[in-house]
């Protein structure tokens, strides 16, 4: 009899628990990047799904698709928006069309020295909050941020300093750098990330505004343009992950909070790894026959007041781009950047 108990209360449990098992929600998320996957964004990408997958037990599955493979990298966002994908891992400023204000998700142009700096005004400064705010009828919902560093230009020709940018036809992303530039003589071309290699192969630009110093060898860039700057100094543009609104709060809280920290990890991993791969890319330039050009202090100083003038014409366009750019500049003073 009390076998017979032990046994029904045995099969009773097994039944809860494969129930319990069978009850539990699994999200699958088809996620869209522009970098490639040998690339240092690329392979961090790739370890952010790992840990995802891991952390949540398989019960969240991520169908990443690299160099933006299903649209076009501008397109991802309204891909995803659209349900064409689920979530985006691209560029804000890509999406300047729809709001200038998407310049300064991403890229303030001459504004932080550091990726740290940045992600302090997205995590501390009530950048997130801004950005959703400025997603919300877009029907996204902005996670995090991830950058590595300052970014190199890259050209086929010198870049001594701002007086080489006269006529120099590089590709820029679309919104305010390529005004920048255009202000400074160059001729910036507005070209999907993607096909960067090909036109600097084919000679329709001189030069390209691609990433940093090692995920352009990476990439490939340094086999036609051998020059470069290093440090950076123009642009430190921040790559997202942002879902479509209803996935998002259709998942459970614990998947939420296991994607807002992989994509934390993913951050701190980008910034140190950058620090890294930089160094070793580096030792590599004079070998690939590279010329570094580490522009003035000068030279850096005009530039940054290039940048800073055009936020200030941007701030006029609509009044959220007026609320991005007062929040930068209000964080920028409260970390002592500037008085």
């Amino acid at each position: 009899m009390l076998r017979t108990a032990l046994a029904a209360s045995a099969a009773a449990l097994a039944l809860t628990l494969a129930a319990g098992t069978a009850g539990a929600q699994t999200t699958t998320l088809r996620i869209q990047n522009h970098q490639a996957p040998e690339s240092t964004s690329g392979r961090m990408t790739a370890e952010f799904v790992k840990n995802v997958e891991t952390m949540s037990g398989g019960d969240i599955k991520i169908e990443m698709y690299y160099s933006s493979s299903v649209v076009k990298s501008a397109e991802t966002f309204d891909a995803a928006a659209t349900g064409i994908l689920d979530c985006d891992m691209t560029n804000g400023s890509y999406q300047t069309g729809k709001n200038p204000a998407f310049q300064f998700v991403a890229d303030t142009m001459g504004g932080y020295d550091t990726p740290l700096e940045y992600q302090a005004w997205v995590n501390f400064g009530g950048g997130k909050e801004l950005i959703n705010e400025l997603y919300a009828p877009f029907n996204m919902t902005f996670i995090g941020a991830h950058i590595g560093g300052q970014e190199s230009l890259t050209s086929t020709r010198p870049l001594n300093g701002p007086e080489d940018l006269v006529n120099f036809k590089f590709r820029s992303p679309p919104g305010m750098e390529s005004e920048i530039f255009a202000n400074l003589g160059a001729k910036p071309v507005v070209m999907d990330f993607t096909e960067i290699f090909t036109a600097l192969e084919t000679g329709i630009i001189d030069g390209a505004d691609a990433s940093s110093l090692a995920a352009n060898v990476s990439n490939g860039i340094y086999d036609i343009a051998k020059h470069t700057t290093f440090p950076g100094f123009h642009s430190m543009s921040s790559d997202q992950l942002a879902c479509r609104t209803d996935v998002w709060e259709a998942m459970p809280e614990a998947h939420r909070a296991i994607l807002t920290a992989a994509e934390k990890v993913m951050a701190l991993d980008m910034m140190m790894l950058t620090i890294v791969e930089n160094g070793e890319a580096l030792a590599k330039m004079p070998e690939m026959g590279v010329t570094l050009y580490d522009w003035s202090v000068e030279d850096r100083a005009a530039f940054r007041a290039a940048a800073q003038t055009a936020w200030d014409d941007w701030a006029t366009k609509t009044p959220e781009t007026a609320e991005f750019v007062q929040s930068h500049k209000d964080f920028i003073k409260r970390i002592g950047l500037s008085e």
